[in-house]
C-alpha cells in the first residue's frame, strides 16, 4: 500500500510541476525593474481551468505526503 501511495504522489508531484509551468504570467520579473506590467482582474477560460487544477493538485499532493507520513509512523 505504502508503494502505491508514493507512485501516486510521484505522478501528481510531476502534473503538479507542469501546471504550475504551463501559467502564464506574462512581464515576470520585469515589473520589479521598472517594466510595464498588467494587472489580472479575473482569470477566464482555460486559465482559470488551470488555476483550479493547481490549487486541487496541491491539495492532493499535501494529503498524500501526511498519508506517507502517518503510514510510516
Amino acid at each position: 500500500m505504502l508503494f502505491e501511495i508514493k507512485i501516486a504522489q510521484v505522478i501528481v508531484a510531476v502534473l503538479l510541476m507542469a501546471a504550475i509551468l504551463m501559467q502564464n504570467r506574462g512581464t515576470g520579473l520585469g515589473g520589479a525593474f521598472g517594466g510595464t506590467g498588467g494587472v489580472y482582474l479575473t482569470k477566464r477560460g482555460l486559465e482559470k481551468k488551470l488555476f483550479i487544477a493547481t490549487v486541487v493538485l496541491a491539495i492532493i499532493f499535501i494529503l498524500l505526503s501526511l498519508g506517507v507520513f502517518f503510514i510510516k509512523a
